[in-house]
């Protein structure tokens, strides 16, 4: 089934504000939240929608290259909209309902659902996304490259399997939370009494803390290596795209889901080329004789050099179109083109015998636009004297 506009499914426009968007979001989430519609299999397709929807505009970058690409541009490296349950969206998306849309759901609907919820397996502290920035010359994003890079990051600790226990030990009860692994405080006001929960400071939420640390990794369960990456980097690729590799990012704290690893892309300024969305640009600076009687040059193009013909009485400006000589758009076939600017040398110094061959030139109409009265001279003697003059 074909996908709906994103703005459309959250009914905003193109030019909502993130407010904006976030607060249309929060609506449909509520609205098709499945603890409101149980067992409607269309409320959840909504509420799943909602969320990939949000996912992107929410985002700057991703909204920029969807406004521009449509659905087609967000497959390149796409890290949204692979949502499979309802905690991937919750624990993703929490944050813009203030502690999380399931725990406030599970509040309202569900009392004692927040105890419960605590006595899961404990999945550790998610860890961190890592950002690099990546240049390119225009003759690696022409066709795509590989690149390997070396970083740093944290990884599972291999001796306590990142749990953060040494070898044979365990955990124990959290005191200071009962093992509920949340802190709750009251607030009354004129409205009521509120309930403030939050993930309990000794235990970071786990309700179990550990009861003799791993010595490799002090209890982390992460440990921090160098690690070679390769990255296989699409075609057509701009300056500000960007790349996220999931699994790549700092693993988390006992036993938390590893972050990604952002590659952002930027073009390096070529000494010979300037690009046009997928076609190449390029001058090149002929003599005059050479645009008079034509010649063969040598074009440097992304591949090599590539012989081009001059033809005889070229003009300035004139524009060369070097077929399938550009760059291979992602995710096509359709390859741009080399376009040449053929650009006329005109000395600013002579010394007398060039000026004396112009000046015999300048009686020929053949060297006059609006033609001319003057005695004719022999083509061939004028080219050869051009020839003497020049070479």
């Amino acid at each position: 089934m074909e996908k709906r506009d994103y703005y459309e499914v959250l009914g905003v426009n193109k030019s909502s504000n993130i407010d904006e968007i976030r607060s249309a979001y929060r609506q449909s989430a509520l609205k098709y939240h499945p603890d409101r519609n149980p067992g409607n299999k269309e409320a959840e397709e909504k509420f799943k929608e909602a969320a990939e929807a949000y996912e992107v505009l929410s985002d700057s970058n991703k909204r920029q290259r969807y406004d521009r690409f449509g659905h087609s541009g967000m497959r390149m490296g796409a890290d949204y909209g692979q949502y499979t349950n309802f905690d991937d969206i919750f624990s993703h998306f929490g944050d813009i309902f203030g502690g999380g849309i399931g725990e406030m759901f599970q509040e309202f609907m569900n009392p004692g659902a927040s105890r419960r919820r605590s006595e899961r397996t404990y999945s550790g502290e998610p860890g961190s996304d890592i950002g690099i920035k990546m240049p390119l010359s225009l003759e690696e994003i022409a066709d795509g490259t590989e690149k390997t890079i070396r970083i740093k990051r944290f990884v599972k600790c291999e001796d306590c399997n990142g749990t953060g226990a040494k070898s044979g030990s365990g955990f124990k009860s959290c005191k200071h939370c009962s093992g509920t692994g949340e802190i709750r405080q009251a607030t009354r006001s004129i409205f009521g009494q509120f309930i403030n929960i939050s993930p309990c400071p000794s235990c970071g939420g786990a309700g179990k803390v550990i009861d003799e640390h791993c010595e490799s990794c002090k209890g982390e369960g992460r440990v921090q290596e160098e690690e070679q990456i390769k990255i296989e980097i699409p075609s057509g690729v701009e300056s500000g795209n960007y790349l996220p590799l999931r699994g790549k990012g700092n693993a988390g704290r006992r036993g938390g889901r590893t972050g990604s690893l952002i590659v952002t892309f930027y073009e390096k300024e070529h000494p010979q080329f300037k690009r046009q969305n997928n076609h190449i640009i390029y001058s090149h600076t002929i003599s005059f004789p050479e645009a008079a009687l034509g010649t063969d040059i040598q074009i440097p193009t992304l591949w090599g050099d590539e012989q081009i013909r001059i033809e005889p009485g070229t003009q300035p400006n004139t524009v060369i179109t070097l077929k399938d000589k550009g760059i291979k758009p992602y995710n096509s076939n359709q390859r741009g083109d080399q376009v040449v600017y053929i650009n006329v040398y005109v000395p600013k110094s002579l010394d007398l015998s060039e000026k004396q061959a112009l000046k015999e030139m300048l009686e020929n109409e053949n060297f006059h636009h609006q033609g001319g009265d003057k005695k004719k001279v022999k083509t061939k003697d004028i080219f050869e004297k051009v020839k003497d003059a020049f070479f």
